[in-house]
């Protein structure tokens, strides 16, 4: 398995603010209120699927409807005025109809619950079980309308890479990732597992298991607490710049 210092040495060179386009992340620090980013990281991470450049045009999309200030917007606009502003919306297997269910249930949760953090505390505060906490968080969501596409059924065993690519942005707090949580430690996120970082983890001895599934991911982010057991995803960011940017190929880290 890669060592600490081999991958301090990729942190410290690839975990830098210029490297984060094209990635949906950088929409969120275009905010200031913390209240803001959380409502975009939600946004933005719930559509990383698919052509990255793709994606980009997308939340840049909904995101100049939105306007400066996307929590009080999404709080004040009834659902038939979405439904008109986003009439005809798609985004490959994401109709306008979830879309619109993606924003009304970020509106009950802001109106039940203060903010999507407070939501995501009341799950973890008892148990300190962050994937036990991550399962009813993701399911609470999805009680509000269908958005299967946005946010897969928590019951099943998905790695739900998109809900911990989101978690991570707004838990971790360093020049890429945006800290817009204080409440809940890093020590429990779990890695936004994909093919791609499927790949990587492998290259890198960080796991043996075939499937990217969610025992995958957690099985890798152990690896990365046997490490560094208080921000386990610390390297996720720096490593997954190899094979995203055109720049960087995953070849080069057979190398480290």
């Amino acid at each position: 398995m890669i060592t600490k210092q081999a991958l301090e040495n990729i942190y410290s060179k690839y975990n830098k603010f210029e490297l984060i386009s094209p990635d949906p992340l950088q929409f969120v620090h275009l905010y200031q209120d913390n209240a803001d980013k959380e409502v975009v990281a939600l946004i933005a991470s719930s559509f990383a699927y698919g052509n990255v450049k793709q994606i980009i045009k997308t939340v840049d999309k909904i995101l100049s409807v939105l306007g400066t200030c996307p929590k009080i917007f999404i709080e004040q606009t009834p659902r038939k005025k979405l439904e008109q502003l986003f009439k005809g919306f798609k985004y490959r297997f994401t109709s306008q109809e979830e879309l619109v269910n993606l924003l009304c249930a970020i509106k009950e949760v802001l109106k039940e619950y203060g903010s999507m953090e407070n939501l995501f505390w009341q799950y973890y505060k008892d148990n300190k079980d962050y994937l036990a906490a991550e399962r009813s968080f993701a399911a609470k969501l999805r009680s509000f309308g269908k958005i299967n596409t946005l946010m897969p059924d928590p019951s099943k065993n998905s790695a739900l890479k998109r809900l911990n690519l989101f978690l991570r942005w707004c838990i971790r707090k360093d020049e890429v990732d945006t800290g817009c949580w204080t409440k809940i430690p890093a020590c429990g996120l779990i890695v936004p597992l994909d093919v791609h970082m499927h790949r990587v983890a492998r290259i890198l001895g960080l796991t043996k298991r075939n499937q990217a599934d969610m025992k995958t991911a957690v099985d890798i982010s152990k690896s990365f607490a046997s490490l560094c057991p208080e921000d386990p995803v610390k390297y996720d960011f720096c490593l997954t710049r190899f094979g995203i940017r055109d720049d960087m190929n995953e070849k080069d880290l057979e190398n480290i």
